[in-house]
């Protein structure tokens, strides 16, 4: 498999995230599965780079594996590729959703699980530092017992929530939320007190994969020629 159709597959997964949305378990299926595919597309882009700058390595390849071939050959060419590498890896990640896609594909590679998937509600609309509140829903294996009760769970919570967010909408001019406007959605909390919308990370996060393909090739191209 090639690196668009790893892409591609990850694209797959974003849609069956979304599909599923707010069932922890299918979402925690398919977004690990997502977390799977981004480290093999990082290796993959080595794969490829390993033959453009001659290095051959033939089996597992990956960024550490191809700086050390580089510098048994004194490959300046190829170091320099790495040095890119690094630089654009640390720019695309510095903002909030891309970083916390890298925590949780660096969580993942320490331990078989992610962390506990929360259900939120949410504006439809996203405003800058909208609040987001947590429902707790009856789950049986960890999935949704019924849509039924997860509208109960909405609507026992949603008063509050309206209030806090729009409290917060009306001091920064922003428009006001009514009930229509709020839905539930998965989030995951990597660190204390912050919590990602899953979907909404992973669709950005493709952006960054499709750029760094390209980048990368381009970067190659003009390295080598």
């Amino acid at each position: 498999m090639n690196i668009e159709e790893k892409i591609e597959e990850c694209e797959f997964y974003l849609n069956q995230i979304k599909h599923f949305e707010p069932d922890p378990f299918y979402v925690n299926y398919f977004f690990q599965l997502f977390i799977k595919y981004i480290n093999q597309i990082y290796d993959r882009i080595f794969e490829e780079a390993s033959v453009d700058f001659g290095l051959f390595i033939l089996k597992d390849c990956n960024k550490e594996r191809f700086y050390k071939k580089a510098l048994i050959k004194k490959d300046k060419k190829a170091l320099e590729f790495v040095d890119w590498f690094e630089k654009k890896f640390e720019d695309e990640h510095k903002t909030p959703y891309p970083n916390f896609i890298k925590e949780v594909t660096e969580f993942q590679k320490k331990s078989d699980k992610l962390p506990k998937i929360k259900i939120m509600l949410r504006a439809k609309e996203r405003y800058f530092k909208d609040i987001n509140q947590e429902i707790l829903v009856n789950l049986t294996d960890n999935k949704l017992r019924s849509k039924e009760e997860l509208e109960i769970e909405i609507k026992r919570n949603i008063q509050v929530f309206l209030e806090i967010l729009n409290n917060k909408r009306i001091l920064n001019n922003e428009p006001k939320v009514n009930q229509k406007q709020v839905i539930a959605s998965t989030f995951i909390q990597i660190r204390e007190n912050e919590s990602y919308e899953i979907a909404y990370a992973s669709e950005v996060y493709i952006s960054v994969l499709k750029r760094f393909l390209t980048e990368s090739r381009e970067k190659i191209r003009h390295i080598t020629k």
